[in-house]
C-alpha cells in the first residue's frame, strides 16, 4: 500500500515544480549483482521506488508522472527475466489496484499491447476503466513502449482515419501518440548513471529538461527524487528564445 501520509520537510522550497515527470528506472539487475542477489530480486526490490515516487508526486500535486518500466527491446534479455518481469508487473496490477483507486490515482498504460496475454490485458483494461473517472495523479507505465514505434503507430492511425486525404501536420501526430492526453514531460530522471533516452518518448522529449544520476532504481529513494526536482528549478527553459524575453 502507497504511504500517502509520510510528511516531506522540503517540499515548501521547492518554487517551481515540473508538471510531468517521466523515469527510465535502471539499475535494477546491477543492484542485484553487487548484493550476489538473482536480477529479479533487483526488479522486485525496484517496486519500492516505484511508490516512492508516486507518494511524492502526489504530495506535491504532480499531476503527470510516467514511468519506463520495459521497452520494444527488452524482448531480447533472457526469457526467464522477460516471464519474471509479465508476472511482477501482472502481480503489481492486482496487489496495487484498490490503493489506486482509493487515492483518486487515474491509471494508464502506454505501448504496444498485442503480444501480451489477453488475462493480462483484461486486468489493463479493467484497470484504466475504474480510474478513468479519477482526477489526480495521471500514471503511465510504458510497457512493450517504443519512441519509434509509438511514432509509427501514430501515422498509421492517422491513415486509418483519414487515408492521407489531408495534409498531414504535427498535431495529427500528436493527437494520435500514447500519451496524447498528457503535455510534455518537463523532467526525465534516469537512474543508474546512463545517460542516453534509448528511444522513450523521442517525440515529448523536444524540450524536456533531462536528469540524470548514477543511483540504481531501488535506491532512489525521496531525496533523491527532491534532488532532482531542486535541480529542476534551476534550470531556465526557454523554449528557443533568449533569457531576456523570458
Amino acid at each position: 500500500m502507497f504511504n500517502f501520509f509520510r510528511s516531506v520537510k522540503t517540499q515548501d522550497a521547492l518554487s517551481v515544480k515540473p508538471k510531468h515527470i517521466a523515469i527510465i528506472m535502471d539499475g535494477n539487475g546491477r543492484w542485484a549483482k553487487k548484493r550476489l542477489m538473482p536480477r529479479m530480486s533487483g526488479h522486485r526490490k525496484g517496486l519500492e521506488s516505484v511508490k516512492t515516487v508516486i507518494t511524492q508526486c502526489q504530495k506535491l500535486n504532480i499531476p503527470f508522472l510516467t514511468l519506463f518500466a520495459f521497452s520494444t527491446e527488452n524482448w531480447l534479455r533472457p526469457s526467464q527475466e522477460v516471464k519474471f518481469l509479465m508476472s511482477l508487473f501482472q502481480d503489481s496490477i492486482k496487489k496495487e489496484s484498490s490503493a489506486l483507486i482509493k487515492n483518486n490515482i487515474r491509471f494508464k498504460l502506454i505501448g504496444d499491447r498485442k503480444p501480451f496475454p489477453k488475462k493480462l490485458n483484461d486486468k489493463i483494461n479493467s484497470l484504466e476503466k475504474f480510474t478513468e473517472e479519477n482526477t489526480g495523479l495521471t500514471l503511465s507505465i510504458a510497457i512493450n513502449y517504443g519512441g519509434r514505434w509509438d511514432i509509427v503507430n501514430a501515422v498509421n492511425e492517422y491513415r486509418k482515419q483519414n487515408h492521407f486525404k489531408k495534409t498531414f501536420t504535427q498535431k495529427n501526430l500528436i493527437q494520435n501518440l500514447s500519451l496524447n492526453f498528457a503535455p510534455d514531460p518537463d523532467l526525465l530522471i534516469r537512474t543508474g548513471g546512463e545517460k542516453r533516452i534509448s528511444n522513450f518518448l523521442i517525440w515529448q522529449f523536444s524540450y524536456t529538461e533531462l536528469y540524470f544520476t548514477e543511483k540504481l532504481w531501488p535506491d532512489f529513494n525521496e531525496k533523491a527524487f527532491m534532488a532532482a526536482l531542486f535541480e529542476f528549478q534551476k534550470r531556465e527553459r526557454r523554449y528557443g528564445k533568449t533569457s531576456e524575453q523570458l
